[in-house]
């Protein structure tokens, strides 16, 4: 028998970011495919998250920092993470 899924199952962490640069990186869980619902909707912008803080970090859609990146916005709230 084939199985697709992994033989050991990776676990959501409390803080997970879509940047390389950061700390809370995790290449093979991003790879997996996540979701995040904050406040009872699913969000598909979110570059990173907290769960036990309850916050979400979401690019400006106009304003740039000095970097030229996107700045951030954090709303805080209720913070859900799945697998898709």
């Amino acid at each position: 028998m084939s199985d697709t899924t992994p033989s050991t199952p990776l676990a959501l962490p409390d803080r997970l970011s879509v940047d390389p640069r950061s700390k809370f990186f995790q290449r093979e869980i991003i790879e997996r495919g996540i979701g995040i619902r904050f406040n009872g909707k699913e969000r598909h912008d979110v570059e990173e998250y907290c769960i036990s803080e309850g916050w979400i970090a979401v690019p400006s859609p106009k304003t740039l920092d000095r970097r030229g990146q996107p700045l951030m916005i954090k709303l805080k709230g209720q913070v859900e993470a799945f697998f898709r």
